[in-house]
């Protein structure tokens, strides 16, 4: 423990050393007012810097060792130029050159920061020089912020003098994490349109006739072409295409080079958003330089098919700038197609059996990867012979089944649930035909045929072959599960994000809860934890600020949650699972932004600890709002209508399930709780009144009759009011305590009078009605002042005025 906390602060030491900290707004200006390149980091307490970024820093720094690039770190919370950098978790890095900002980039994009630093220190030494002017930008995102708010300033006016908010041209701006839409309607599609790039396949790939080849490995990756057009560069187009390298030695080979013959100009996007297409083209494509691919990246495009230097075969935009200047360039009129919704995905089961799972699972894992699937579910597992047969009991009497159920118990294998837009078929055409040898044939490059076993007539892989076979064995193998997901005080800020992630990884939100915890709760809450060193700080920090708490359900939620979150310590994190949400949200091993329950019986404790089963109950509807992606159709009138229905049953603490015909009466009774306080006063002292009036009829009908509920004399009032209006007038002489009580009980035996009355609270139905009405006749019998029992307060003033009636 103690080595790991000196290498941490040794760690910290070098992070210090390598990056200047700004805390305070003199120490800000003090930055501004120096020369240099300055690559700030600005973060915020909460979050803190950027770590995974400071070995590319150091690298960056070490490789250049230019003295004028210079490294900081920024606390926007205490720096009054940074304040509308507050509120956002994103890692944000400002590019300052003498004070004036020249570049931005937002996420930790380290190829992009490499480019970037590269660019603008050869501008900043030209600046210097005295043979360029620098470049002084502004931030997209506080230009965004602005205008949207001075946008709102203005139709706050607006409203204020009368006069109707003015239309603003159609804008879509991303505000704290959200697309803020404001603006003419018919515009706003202009910033909802899909992100591409643009790609360049070179004279000398051109020359060679591997365009073909090239273009079938782009769209094997999933990568759409939206246009592709042969043309020869002019050594004008040549020379604006390629002017940021102006200065380098080989620049008029280059131009030379590119006007030699044709080239294929292509506009590239991905999925229904195209979001990443730049950063994940430039992956495909490689390293600029043919070695360097070759020697790092040896599948890449450009060590496959490039030669030399600049004759690389070929180019991809460098960011989005340059992607929209390009485009503009070789396509001025193509209007860019609109993005489109989340898609809907769909899931499948995939089987990686033993053999192959013991010899090829790292390869096979990676074609899966490439291939576009998301792997939603994992799991290592060893099946008993009784499991396999189980799960294969509709292949019972094949001739090989035998050797199927014995190969599929013969070690570990490993379970996938699988997600992307078409799973099955896409699972099911990566595998190939089920026949061995049918597979070699006719798909030679098929999983089945690669990593067929000699003299082994199973085939290695399994997958479903509907969706409706695909839902119900991957519940063979991932039974649903509830796990307590916690987001802790640390974290809270970045909640709506972590939901979004908790979305996509298919998990649904049964329930949910924000509080703050008591320490004596936490302490509770932690209990397994007692015996450790970090306990008391553990307890102290839950105990500091709200906590999100919810009850997530999926099939294998515990484990699935927990590989979601990743290691507790968030910078074993970083190495081990860059993409889990204590390697992006976490800090340190105490704060690592959220928590998971171990395993199905402490899911169980903790949930059962933080949410009773009202509140559980309430929170049922979430079960199908939230979905695994997001992708939920609008709920149609049905729907709604039984939601409401639900909701009326739940106000009255009724049963869950209502019957259909039971529903307009529950309607009605809510609508009427908005005119029963004016009715109140008026319908209680006439509530004795039908008692009195049906005494003769009530006592022919029904000799034997048990007590009634105090809502049940509301609705007789209805019913008589219509069946004896006239007989009003002769309440005015009422009948002793004593007839009144047989005339109560009379009246509580009939049938049709509750089945007439028209219900007001819709409490007729309550599981607590035998206690109500064994209650009554005593109530009856009272005086004024004893009717007020305990536990009848809420209708006390309605009892009063009853028992004045009746007296």
């Amino acid at each position: 423990m103690a080595d790991k906390k000196k290498a941490s602060m040794a760690r910290r030491k070098q992070e210090i050393q390598l990056q200047q900290e700004i805390e305070t707004q003199e120490e800000w200006e003090d930055v501004m007012s120096k020369e240099g390149l300055y690559v700030i980091d600005v973060y915020q307490e909460w979050c803190g810097p950027c770590v995974g970024m400071v070995g590319v820093f150091k690298k960056i720094k070490n490789d250049l060792g230019d003295p004028l690039l210079k490294y900081a770190v920024a606390k926007a919370d205490t720096i009054d130029a940074l304040e509308k950098y507050r509120g956002r978790c994103e890692p944000c890095f400002l590019f300052y050159a003498t004070g004036v900002l020249v570049a931005v980039i937002r996420g930790a994009n380290s190829p992009q920061v490499m480019r970037t630093v590269t660019e603008q220190l050869q501008q900043e030494h030209k600046v210097i020089d005295g043979s360029a002017e620098r470049k002084e930008i502004k931030d997209p995102y506080i230009s965004m912020v602005d205008t949207m708010d001075n946008d709102m300033e203005e139709d706050e006016e607006e409203a204020e003098e009368g006069r109707p908010a003015s239309k603003k041209d159609g804008k879509q701006m991303r505000f704290k994490g959200e697309l803020v839409n404001f603006g003419d309607e018919n515009d706003r599609s202009q910033e909802s349109k899909k992100e591409v790039t643009v790609a360049v396949i070179k004279p000398d790939a051109v020359q060679a006739g591997k365009v073909d080849e090239i273009l079938e490995e782009i769209r094997a990756k999933g990568i759409e072409i939206l246009k592709d057009e042969e043309r020869t560069m002019t050594e004008e187009e040549a020379s604006n295409m390629y002017t940021h390298l102006q200065d380098e030695d080989f620049y008029k080979d280059l131009i030379a080079f590119m006007t030699s013959g044709p080239s294929h100009i292509l506009v590239l996007t991905k999925g229904r958003t195209g979001e990443n297409i730049i950063n994940e083209f430039r992956d495909l494509i490689g390293p600029t330089s043919v070695e360097e691919a070759k020697e790092k990246q040896p599948e890449s495009l450009r060590a496959k098919h490039g030669n030399q230097t600049y004759m690389n075969a070929l180019h991809g935009s460098s960011s989005e700038d340059q992607a929209m200047r390009e485009l503009a360039f070789f396509f001025p009129d193509y209007a860019i197609p609109v993005a489109e919704g989340k898609p809907k995905l769909q899931r499948t089961l995939a089987l990686i059996r033993p053999d192959a799972f013991k010899h090829h699972k790292d390869e096979v894992l990676q074609m899966i990867h490439e291939a576009g699937f998301k792997v939603a579910l994992q799991k290592e597992m060893s099946l008993t012979k009784e499991m396999a047969q189980d799960f294969y009991k509709e292949h019972e009497g094949q001739e090989y089944f035998d050797e199927l159920t014995t190969r599929m118990s013969s070690g570990p294998l490993m379970a996938l649930g699988l997600a992307r837009e078409d799973a099955v078929e896409g699972w099911r055409s990566m595998l190939g035909p089920k026949e061995l040898d049918k597979a070699k044939e006719e798909a030679p490059d098929s999983l089945r045929a690669k990593f067929a076993v000699e003299d082994v007539v199973i085939n290695q892989f399994h997958g479903s072959d509907s969706e409706a076979a695909a839902q119900k064995e991957l519940d063979f193998f991932f039974p649903m599960q509830q796990t307590m997901a916690v987001i802790k005080p640390d974290a809270l800020g970045t909640k709506d994000e972590i939901i979004e992630k908790v979305h996509d990884a298919g998990f649904k939100i049964a329930a949910r809860k924000e509080t703050q915890l008591s320490r004596e709760i936490a302490e509770e809450f932690y209990s397994d934890h007692k015996d450790k060193d970090y306990y008391n700080d553990l307890v102290e920090h839950m105990a500091s600020g709200p906590t999100m708490f919810m009850v997530l359900s999926r099939e294998d939620a515990v484990e699935g949650w927990r590989s979601l979150i990743g290691p507790t310590d968030p910078e074993k994190a970083k190495e081990e699972s860059p993409e889990s949400l204590r390697a992006l949200y976490g800090g340190d091993i105490l704060k690592n932004a959220v928590h998971g329950s171990s395993n199905p019986e402490r899911a169980k404790e903790h949930i059962q600890k933080i949410f009773d089963e009202e509140e559980m109950q309430d929170q049922e509807a979430n079960q199908t709002e939230e979905s695994a992606e997001g992708d939920i159709e609008p709920p149609t009138e049905q729907a709604e209508e039984q939601e409401h229905d639900t909701a009326v049953s739940k106000k009255s603490t009724e049963v869950e399930d209502v019957a259909p015909e039971d529903r307009q009466r529950y309607r009605e009774a809510e609508a009427a709780k908005t005119e029963e306080p004016q009715q109140q006063e008026q319908t209680s002292t006439e509530e004795a009144k039908p008692t009195e009036e049906e005494t003769p009829k009530e006592e022919e009908k029904a000799p034997e009759e048990t007590p009634k509920t105090e809502e049940e004399p509301k609705q007789e009032e209805t019913q008589k009011e219509e069946e004896a209006p006239k007989e009003e007038e002769k309440t005015e002489e009422a009948p002793k305590e004593e007839q009144k009580e047989e005339e109560v009980k009379q009246e509580e035996e009939a049938p049709k009078q509750e089945e007439e009355a028209k219900p007001e609270g819709g409490e007729e139905t309550k599981p607590e009605e035998p206690e109500q009405k064994s209650e009554e006749p005593a109530k009856t019998e009272e005086t004024t002042e004893e009717a007020k029992t305990e536990g009848e307060e809420k209708k006390g003033e309605e009892t009063k005025t009853e028992g004045e009636g009746a007296a």
